[in-house]
Parts: C-alpha cells; sequence; structure tokens
C-alpha cells in the first residue's frame, strides 16, 4: 500500500499540472498550498473552475458566482464548470443541464441529489441516501461517486466506488443493484420499453480517477482507492 506521502505526492503533481495547463478560470484562494497540495474550497465560493459559456439560473456565471440548492446550471458547447454545492462536488461537462433540488425534503422521501436533463456529469455525494435522476434512470446512492450521461434515447452511468440501485425511470420494476469498488460495473439504461434488456453492459468512458480525485478535494474528502503516481490522464480536458 502506498504511504501517506506518496499519496500526497499523486496530488500534488495532478494539481500542479491542473494549474500549470492555465485551461480554466480558478476561484481565488483555491490554489495549491505550500505544501503542493490543494485546499477546500474557500467559504463563500461556490465554482472551482469553468471555462466558456455557464449560465446559472440563465444567467452567465463566473468564478464569483454562487450555486445553491434549486439552482439550474447550464453549460454550453466547449464549457465546462467544477463546483461545490455544500458537501457533494461536480464537474458538468459541455452542453449539460443540471437541476439540483431545493433545500425543503418531504418526509419519508428520498431526497434526489441532481437531475440530469442532458449531457454529462461527474459527482461525488456525501454519505446520504439520495437519487439522481436522467430523462431514462434513476440511479439511488448511498455516498458515493457517480458518472451519468443523459442522451434522449438513453443514459450511461459508471458508479466509480460505492452502491447504486439503477433503475428505469419508466418501471421500478426493472432494476439492477452495483457494488463497485473501482468502476467495477458501467451500465447503459436504454429509453424503449420494447427493448428486450433495457440495464445493460456498458464500456468505462469519459471520465478519469484525477478528476475524482480533484472533486473529492474540494469538499476534504479522498478517493477509496490510490490515484497512480504521475499525471496519466485518460483525458484531456473536462468538456
Amino acid at each position: 500500500m502506498a504511504s501517506l506521502s506518496e499519496i500526497d505526492e499523486n496530488r500534488r503533481r495532478f494539481l500542479l499540472h491542473l494549474l500549470a495547463s492555465a485551461a480554466f478560470t480558478t476561484t481565488a484562494g483555491c490554489s495549491i498550498s505550500s505544501t503542493g497540495l490543494t485546499s477546500e474550497l474557500p467559504a463563500g465560493r461556490s465554482i472551482q473552475a469553468l471555462t466558456g459559456d455557464v449560465h446559472v439560473n440563465g444567467v452567465p456565471a463566473s468564478v464569483l458566482t454562487l450555486i445553491n440548492p434549486g439552482d439550474i446550471i447550464e453549460t454550453f458547447d466547449r464549457s465546462f464548470v467544477v463546483f461545490v454545492v455544500q458537501k457533494d462536488a461536480f464537474i458538468l461537462r459541455s452542453n449539460s443541464i443540471m437541476t439540483l433540488p431545493g433545500r425543503t425534503a418531504t418526509p419519508g422521501i428520498i431526497s434526489t441529489a441532481f437531475t440530469l436533463e442532458r449531457g454529462k456529469a461527474l459527482s461525488v455525494l456525501a454519505s446520504r441516501r439520495t437519487d439522481i435522476s436522467t430523462p431514462s434512470a434513476v440511479i439511488g446512492v448511498r455516498g458515493t461517486g457517480v458518472y451519468v450521461e443523459a442522451e434522449p434515447d438513453l443514459s450511461y452511468v459508471c458508479v466509480c466506488y460505492g452502491t447504486s440501485d439503477v433503475t428505469t425511470r419508466d418501471n421500478p420494476g426493472i432494476t439492477e443493484t452495483i457494488v463497485s469498488d473501482h468502476h467495477t460495473a458501467p451500465r447503459y439504461i436504454l429509453a424503449d420499453k420494447s427493448a428486450s434488456q433495457r440495464i445493460i453492459p456498458a464500456p468505462f468512458k469519459n471520465h478519469d480517477d484525477q478528476e475524482l480525485l480533484l472533486i473529492e478535494t474540494l469538499v476534504g474528502r479522498t478517493p477509496p482507492f490510490i490515484v497512480p503516481r504521475g499525471v496519466t490522464r485518460t483525458r484531456g480536458s473536462y468538456l
């Protein structure tokens, strides 16, 4: 098992690489410290980084924009935003629409972490029972890392770590429980009601461990696995 110093070095290398790339605008106060490690997002800030055209509730966003429960976040072509709401953190990729639930929860009803109307989102969620919703799927999670893509005819979900119940949105009887240590069982969820099998195996795609490390760090956590030494990314950008 890697030592704490090795884990810190992994984080330092990757986060220095991100800042050196100058590919996006970052929030003041959330840079790498003298120890080489990033810290949690400063109080009073929601957005860690963004590039391109990003709107919150229909208004163009900057790194100073606050994102709160009940807000709608939309990205356009070649845009993304990395942000935190309470103890959840997200990367919302280009051409995506995400709706966050309001603060009020109905007693006895499992709350929704977010609804992804379209696009791609990587999320790490604080420990609790909650749902992620897309047009074709409901993903019940228990404090985990999840990558989701939403298209008109299907959804993609990778439970990066943790336990999730993946269900078709229109038929709660079609469901699969996924227990994942490390991207164990990605799935497609088909919208087509006539399909003989609507939850099917899918490849691992479009996200990586370094992104999970970054957003877990923003809320004071680390993933439950060690990111390999050095900067070995499967993706060249957050788009």
